[in-house]
């Protein structure tokens, strides 16, 4: 299993960081790892048939990208963590919350929603993820990632020293697992065990976001007792477009969560929301 492992400082929380859908955890946190290593010890693995990740005949699931995580946590004897997660991240760190809540002492649920699949339009896009695959095993996915980090280049000329490592990561993984994984996501749906949740949680909202709506976000914040919320301004790939607002809003959602892990007196009746 591939995983990021940082330094923190002595006595400091572990972080486990996950990441988001077709992507790896480099992809995902490599503006932040320094940053978020002030905190605590950063772990980051890749996501079974993502990046570097685990090679396996069985189909993605959630459940399974959340036992692997279980897994490491207890390997490197690193939990409970505060867990943060990205997108399809956030849903596996639910997960984890619900099949191993004993490895978890709070949550970070950035560009995460209650839902994926309530709207027409994700409907249709959830029924499209099979393209993905095809594509993949047409040899599109050179062509896709160009594509992607020319968008990417764009919007923030500052990538320009990373353009060839992002071409490359973006061309990592298994078509199938992520088929799988998109498949998974679309019905995902916490809403049943999200007012169970015990732990100190942030909700990251990515304000300009085409592909998780806002509102399914802060639904997400509603659903889960005491929720803090914090504002990303930026879209679904503010984590590489926008990653000093990106940075800020990821430490401030972590030093809310692990300030009240570390406080005898936390409650989760107590609703409260702070912008960055």
């Amino acid at each position: 299993m591939f995983y990021r492992r940082t330094a923190g400082p002595a006595g400091g929380p572990a972080v486990l960081l996950l990441h988001g859908w077709v992507i790896s955890a480099d992809l995902n946190w490599w503006r932040v790892y320094e940053p978020l290593s002030a905190l605590g010890q950063v772990v980051a693995p890749d996501h079974r048939g993502h990046g570097r990740g685990l090679r396996t005949q069985q189909h993605f699931s959630l459940e399974a990208a959340a036992d692997d995580a279980a897994g490491l946590l207890r390997h490197l004897g690193t939990a409970p963590a505060v867990v943060c997660g990205y997108s399809m991240g956030g849903s596996i760190a639910l997960t984890l919350w619900r099949r191993h809540p004993e490895l978890v002492s709070g949550l970070v649920l950035e560009a995460t929603s209650l839902d994926w699949r309530a709207r027409r339009r994700e409907r249709v896009l959830w029924k499209i993820i099979g393209l993905v695959e095809l594509m993949s095993r047409l040899g599109a996915s050179e062509g896709f990632a160009e594509r992607v980090v020319r968008d990417a280049l764009e919007r923030s000329p500052d990538l320009a020293p990373w353009q060839a490592w992002l071409n490359g990561e973006l061309q990592r993984g298994n078509s199938r697992q992520f088929a799988d994984a998109g498949r998974a996501m679309g019905e995902f749906d916490p809403s049943g065990f999200a007012p169970c949740i015990d732990v100190p949680t942030a909700v990251v909202v990515t304000t300009e976001d085409e592909l998780v709506s806002p509102s399914k976000q802060r639904a997400l914040a509603a659903a889960v007792p005491g929720a803090a919320v914090f504002s990303l301004v930026g879209n679904h790939r503010a984590c590489w477009l926008e990653p000093h607002r990106f940075e800020a809003a990821t430490v401030a959602a972590l030093e809310w969560v692990i300030a009240r892990t570390a406080s005898p007196n936390f409650s989760t009746r107590a609703t409260l929301s702070l912008p960055t």
